[in-house]
């Protein structure tokens, strides 16, 4: 159990049985009347979010949540298959059970793959990852970096927008949470 007052941005809860990660928060003191902590909660399975409004000192069931590090290892049809690093167990899920950074994964790739019980909520891939551009223009005489960005395709199928310079076969930085273009990788 967890109370209200110790939420902070990326608790997980149980709410109405699904699990539930605090986005936002604010505790609020009214002058008059008792206190109350104010929060989005965006729901971990199905991605929607809501606002929620505790009592201060309220306690909800805290999610136990378990983080394994795996290495996706290849594509079987629409299935990942992802290798528990100890174990040497494999696990299978859809692309969409991965969710929209599945643009990302390429082999050999390791990952956090979350789980509540028995049952996998989301896959976590890096911060940032190296891929080699596939496709994009070519880059002309005279471009600069604060000049202007276009768009390129990665190994992996991703589109980022890269500055105008980038050509192809170079390795880029891409942050996976914004996807944007970070910088080349020697």
């Amino acid at each position: 159990m967890i109370s209200s007052n110790d939420f902070r941005t990326g608790v997980s809860i149980e709410l109405d049985g699904s699990v539930w990660r605090v986005v936002e928060v604010l505790h609020v003191k009214p002058g008059k009347g008792s206190a109350f902590v104010r929060t989005k909660l965006k729901n971990v399975q199905g991605g929607n979010v809501i606002e929620k409004t505790f009592r201060a000192g309220e306690t909800v069931p805290q999610a136990n949540l378990e983080k394994k590090n795996m290495q996706h290892t290849y594509r079987d049809g629409d299935d990942l298959v992802f290798m528990d690093m100890e174990t040497y167990e494999e696990v299978r899920m859809t692309a969409a059970q991965v969710g929209a950074r599945v643009k990302y994964l390429r082999e050999e790739m390791e990952v956090n793959v979350v789980r509540w019980g028995e049952k996998i909520l989301e896959v976590e891939l890096p911060n940032s990852v190296v891929l080699e551009v596939t496709q994009t223009d070519p880059g002309v005489k005279g471009d600069t970096a604060t000049g202007g960005t276009k768009p390129a395709i990665v190994e992996t199928g991703a589109q980022v927008m890269v500055p105008l310079f980038i050509s192809i076969g170079e390795r880029i930085k891409i942050d996976t949470r914004s996807d944007s273009y970070l910088g080349r990788e020697s």
